[in-house]
């Protein structure tokens, strides 16, 4: 073994403590007094790095995974995610309980939080569910090039925004997340898809990482979490380790720079 083989310090992560789903939502609060938007991604993989099974990231989730899910929105002010993702995993609006409603009343936020979608192209259909199983409209970013359509395809079911800056076919997450700060909308909760996450981490935007490591291999071709980014490092400092009965691992990771 050499000096630097010496020098390598690991810890054993027992023994375990059972955490309550109760829990949850003070492990997984954001930071307090929050002036700027907090980006927290929340994305799950298999153990072989794979975001999906036949095109569908729900198709790695566990009961705990789906706990989880559902304590990360009832916490966040805005669900945000791209066009790709809304229409594969068919979304509609939030759906919360009367006791998450209250929890969430209690906080001082909205009782249910809005779905904010990005798209280029603007291209929803305003009879989906995420239009039409919902309490609250959902914001729509695209680009200046699509804005009037999609303002008049979606017109009384959807704010529709223009969030190009330089690009006029881009929509910039920069813009997106200046616009959802403005509403006072900070604990900002990424769903994907892996391109919109690729976009929000080439440029520096995200501030967490809630990652379910699935006790599968998938193989294939499945995309990674982060996509559509050229190669970068993005250094994580590891916060929290979670497992459950069925193997799931949910890691909590912080970007270097960041406090919690």
């Amino acid at each position: 073994m050499t000096d630097d083989d010496a020098a390598a310090r690991f810890t054993r992560l027992d023994p375990l403590t059972p955490v309550d789903a109760a829990e949850l939502p003070r492990l997984y609060a954001y930071p307090a007094d929050l002036t700027t938007c907090w980006v927290r991604a929340n994305m799950i993989a298999s153990a072989d790095g794979g975001a999906t099974v036949e095109g569908r990231a729900g198709g790695l989730a566990g009961s705990g995974d789906r706990v989880l899910f559902k304590v990360l929105r009832e916490i966040a002010d805005v669900v945000l995610v791209g066009a790709g993702t809304v229409r594969t995993e068919n979304y509609s609006g939030v759906q919360l309980s009367v006791a998450s409603r209250q929890a969430r009343q209690a906080r001082g936020q909205a009782e249910v939080p809005p779905i904010a979608v990005v798209t280029a192209s603007g291209a929803l259909d305003p009879t989906g569910r995420l239009f039409t199983r919902t309490e609250t409209p959902p914001l729509v970013f695209t680009t200046t090039a699509s804005f009037i359509a999609t303002r008049e395809r979606l017109h009384g079911v959807a704010d529709v925004l223009d969030a190009s800056t330089a690009d006029p076919i881009a929509v910039d997450p920069a813009a997106v997340l200046a616009e959802l700060a403005q509403r006072g909308l900070y604990r900002v909760l990424c769903e994907g898809g892996p391109m919109l996450l690729g976009d929000i981490v080439k440029l520096g935007l995200l501030d967490e990482l809630a990652l379910t490591v699935a006790p599968l291999l998938v193989g294939g071709g499945a995309p990674r979490v982060v996509t559509n980014a050229p190669p970068l490092t993005t250094e994580l400092r590891t916060e929290q380790i979670l497992s459950d009965a069925q193997g799931y691992l949910y890691l909590l990771y912080l970007r270097y720079g960041r406090g919690g």
